[in-house]
């Protein structure tokens, strides 16, 4: 009768959900009588408790909906429930990783689940390596590398600028007045090279790609400008071929403006603008100054500008929310041409409905140019009473 009830088990069991499973071992149970209980656990490996549940439900008939196997509460409780001081001993052993991003909601942690499980079971806890698995995710911990972003010593003003530029961000914002981040990203080799990455192709059959990474002196290199809309989750990116100048920083947040921005802010006298404290779009560059003045005076706007104090130019916004997209789009593709790599850029999106646009710029941009003192005072700029070297605003002459 046992190995009969064994192999009624093993051809129903794949077809049957938690639940049903109970309720048939309980009726077989019931079919046989005395001594069937010992009987169809042995033979299906049902523990008596189990069996014993399915015929109370059938003697009182007690009906579940059809989407639950069991009642609410029922089931093993979580580790975390069983130890309520689970979870803020595993935040506390991981939380000195955790300081340091003002910018982000997400924390990171480098200790593998194994040494984190160890240090757990040494407090006396009982929690599996699967277990620290699904706490880390629920306290929104990821796994992630190192990242280059510590630029320069600890700036004692970093704080202080950091709550500035989140003030007059939401300020702006709630008024209905764009706020941009614009930086470059990296220059890439045009022509058929390596990239980073990988990409679902036939079995043995790899993109193939030059050994060597020498430009081509035909090709050239792609030097894309991005001005991020943080209200509308847009990006603009203006793919140039010449030098990363102040120059085509403006002109790229000028070329924004004009395709996109002027339709999406139509009321609008007034941006704001948060940059890199060096580079292109620095504090200290003169030119940048300059060239606003002159999109200033063209466009009738006021720019707000804002800069992320030095060694911090990593939490800027387009970082994370259009670059990091890019990349991942353009993975294991060979930037072959410069209209692959627009193309490329155009179609980047990301699961939080994030669009991007982008264009070529063939404009020679040249280096090494200078600005007069009187030309820098006859600009109308005035700074702000909060860190003015890295707060001004650029009104219209």
């Amino acid at each position: 009768m046992e190995a009969i009830i064994a192999r009624k088990y093993q051809a129903l069991s794949g077809a049957l959900n938690e639940r049903q499973r109970r309720l048939w071992a309980a009726t077989e149970t019931m079919s046989l009588g005395y001594g069937g209980l010992a009987i169809v656990s042995r033979a299906t490996g049902i523990s008596h408790v189990t069996i014993r549940q399915g015929i109370k439900e059938l003697e009182e008939e007690q009906h579940l909906p059809p989407e639950r196997s069991r009642r609410h509460g029922g089931g093993r409780k979580k580790g975390s429930e069983l130890q309520p001081t689970l979870k803020p001993s595993l935040n506390a052993i991981v939380e000195p990783t955790a300081k340091g991003d003002p910018m982000s909601p997400l924390r990171w942690t480098v200790h593998s689940t194994r040494r984190l499980t160890e240090l757990l079971q040494e407090l006396g806890f009982h929690v599996s390596k699967t277990q620290v698995c699904r706490l880390l995710h629920e306290m929104e911990y990821h796994l992630s590398g190192n990242r280059k972003s510590l630029e320069g010593g600890n700036n004692p003003d970093r704080n202080t600028q950091f709550e500035f530029i989140n003030a007059q961000a939401a300020k702006f914002l709630k008024r209905n007045i764009p706020v941009i981040s614009v930086d470059a990203k990296k220059k890439e080799l045009i022509g058929n090279y390596r990239q980073n990455g990988r990409v679902w192709r036939p079995k043995d059959d790899p993109e193939l790609v030059k050994v060597y990474d020498f430009i081509d002196k035909k090709l050239g290199k792609a030097t894309p400008y991005g001005v991020y809309d943080l209200k509308k989750n847009l990006g603009w990116v203006n793919v140039g071929i010449d030098h990363d100048t102040a120059e085509f920083a403006v002109e790229s947040i000028r070329r924004w403006w004009k395709h996109l921005g002027k339709e999406l802010y139509p009321n609008t006298k007034h941006i704001f603008v948060t940059a890199d404290g060096g580079g292109s779009s620095g504090s200290r560059n003169r030119l940048w100054k300059y060239c606003l003045q002159k999109f200033s005076d063209d466009s009738g706007l006021t720019i707000h500008v804002s800069h992320f104090p030095p060694g911090t130019s990593k939490w800027n916004k387009i970082e994370h929310r259009l670059f990091n997209h890019i990349s991942m789009n353009w993975k294991g593709q060979p930037l072959i041409s410069l209209d692959v790599i627009i193309n490329l850029i155009g179609s980047t999106t990301s699961t939080t409905g994030l669009k991007v646009y982008a264009m070529e710029d063939h404009n020679v941009y040249p280096t090494k140019r200078k600005v007069t003192d009187e030309e820098m005072d006859a600009l109308n700029i005035v700074c702000n009473d909060v860190l003015g070297k890295w707060n001004y605003t650029i009104k219209h002459r």
